[in-house]
């Protein structure tokens, strides 16, 4: 008996939803760290897991492929996550990865958990990466110290055209995130916590990065909130929440001549902003104008600090204008402390 015309529009209909599904397994694939061994039980050590399954993924031939790591308590080690990648890669984070505690058994003291190398990358989800960092916190030395090692939670390195969004960060052991060589990256959505007294927890350090985006957060820590080092260039900063912490830090610039500028950050916010400081900043400004400190009529700024300002001008008209540099004020008293070349808001 054959088929009625019915029964062929409803064949065709089957085979065209079959080769649909199979044409979207064929193009975006999900590497689940399961599958690769994972026990998110807390205990095993998961990162041999997940570096076998970003692997996987980042050499998948598809439109894009996505590393997931689902609902469950993960024990991992150093990892390290980079690329280049065949097609634009996501890591999804669902769980608890947690990090061992104490600072003996990460094989690399500075480093836990590095993305490297990456271009269209999303790091995303509404799990959290914690550091126990209660543990290592006692054994902190670096104050006595200055070249002690320790390490950070999460590295971004040589990120170009990427997002990290909704994550958590918590008790990190040293920076929670640090952002070097990265281009147009997107931070948003994240909550970054650490005690108010624990050690050199800074919540998001930047150097050599350029166009980088951080908005609706909350950062929490017991150091600076935001700091840039030399080369952060182009840096926005809009609806975030800062406290504890030192707010956003611009410095330890100068010591060496070699050190990049630190050029054009804004942060624009419909709340006051305040806690901010400024502090051992040296070196040229290609503008007259070398500090400026502009802020809301109806919100003024509240408890700035600036101190230690050596800044001369280098433009164009150096040699018509000297190299005396001014500073522009509005809606803000700040703290001054220390040399201020230019004098600042006064």
């Amino acid at each position: 008996m054959g088929f009625s015309s019915y029964s062929q529009q409803a064949f065709s209909l089957l085979v065209l939803f079959i080769t649909s599904v199979k044409g979207i397994d064929a193009t975006n694939r999900v590497f689940n760290v399961k599958d690769f061994g994972a026990a998110a039980d807390g205990i095993k050590d998961d990162s041999k897991a997940f570096g076998t399954a970003w692997r996987e993924a980042c050499n998948w031939d598809g439109i894009e492929s996505t590393v997931l790591v689902t609902p469950g308590k993960y024990l991992s080690n150093f990892v390290e996550l980079e690329g280049p990648c065949k097609a634009p890669i996501s890591f999804q984070l669902q769980g608890l990865v947690q990090a061992p505690t104490g600072l003996s058994k990460l094989p690399d003291k500075q480093s836990w958990i590095t993305f490297q190398y990456l271009r269209h990358f999303t790091l995303s989800g509404e799990g959290t990466f914690h550091g126990q960092g209660e543990t290592a916190w006692p054994l902190n030395q670096c104050h006595k110290n200055s070249d002690c090692q320790l390490p950070t939670s999460m590295r971004f390195n040589f990120l170009n055209d990427s997002t990290i969004t909704g994550i958590k960060s918590v008790g990190s052991k040293y920076f929670h995130i640090n952002i070097l060589g990265c281009y147009n990256l997107k931070i948003n959505d994240l909550k970054i916590t650490a005690h108010a007294d624990s050690p050199n927890t800074n919540g998001i350090h930047i150097g050599r990065s350029n166009g980088i985006e951080i908005s609706h957060s909350v950062i929490a820590t017991g150091d600076d909130c935001v700091c840039l080092g030399q080369g952060s260039k182009n840096i926005l900063v809009s609806d975030v929440f800062f406290g504890p912490g030192h707010g956003i830090s611009v410095g330890r610039l100068g010591k060496d001549t070699k050190d990049e500028e630190v050029v054009g950050l804004t942060v624009p916010s419909q709340v006051k902003i305040s806690n901010v400081r400024f502090n051992n900043i040296r070196g040229t400004s290609a503008t007259k104008v070398a500090v400026s400190l502009v802020c809301s009529q109806k919100i003024p700024c509240q408890n700035i600090e600036i101190g230690n300002i050596n800044l001369v001008y280098n433009g164009v008209n150096v040699k018509v204008e000297g190299p005396e540099t001014t500073s522009l004020c509005s809606n803000v008293k700040p703290t001054l402390f220390g040399k201020q070349i230019p004098a600042t808001c006064v």
